[in-house]
């Protein structure tokens, strides 16, 4: 199912998003992380992607935002992207949660060929715990969520459970 929301966003409900866990395993950090991409068939991929992280036994999913379909920017000449928030608690500390996203793009093909290039798969972590990281490598909060409706919207449509 989809509904447009506004003149260049629409939703779309599919399989595991949303998705809310009644009973998520409490492991030790708590994670929202964001997802996105804009090459090849990006629904599946999510799919794809969330049954991966629910059969990972450091992470435990609570929950999952529809997916958000909205336009690229900085560089716009590009298909619109699919984006999704998941909550999740995990096992992992910041620096290895973020090794582990990494290998987790590369796995799902995804190339850095310039910035805000076209993606099969980006996850970034929004936040992590309450925890304030300011490294070259890991910036938490992630600097720019404030910004993106991308992340704004999927977290308003998700309410304050987490």
């Amino acid at each position: 199912m989809r509904r447009k929301i506004g003149k260049n966003l629409e939703l779309f409900y599919i399989d595991s998003f949303p998705f809310v866990n009644p009973k998520p395993k409490k492991l030790p950090h708590r994670v929202t992380l964001g997802i996105g991409g804009n090459v090849g068939d990006v629904r599946r991929r999510f799919k794809k992607l969330f049954f991966m992280l629910k059969n990972n036994r450091k992470i435990s999913i609570v929950s999952t935002s529809p997916l958000l379909k909205n336009p690229p920017f900085g560089y716009e000449d590009q298909p619109y992207f699919f984006n999704a928030i998941i909550h999740l608690y995990t096992k992992m500390n910041p620096e290895n949660f973020l090794d582990f996203c990494l290998k987790t793009e590369k796995r799902f093909k995804r190339v850095r060929s310039f910035k805000n290039a076209p993606r099969t798969l980006d996850m970034d972590i929004i936040f992590f715990d309450n925890k304030k990281i300011e490294k070259d490598n890991l910036k938490i909060p992630h600097p720019k969520w404030k910004e993106r409706d991308s992340v704004v919207i999927p977290l308003i449509l998700m309410g304050d459970d987490f």
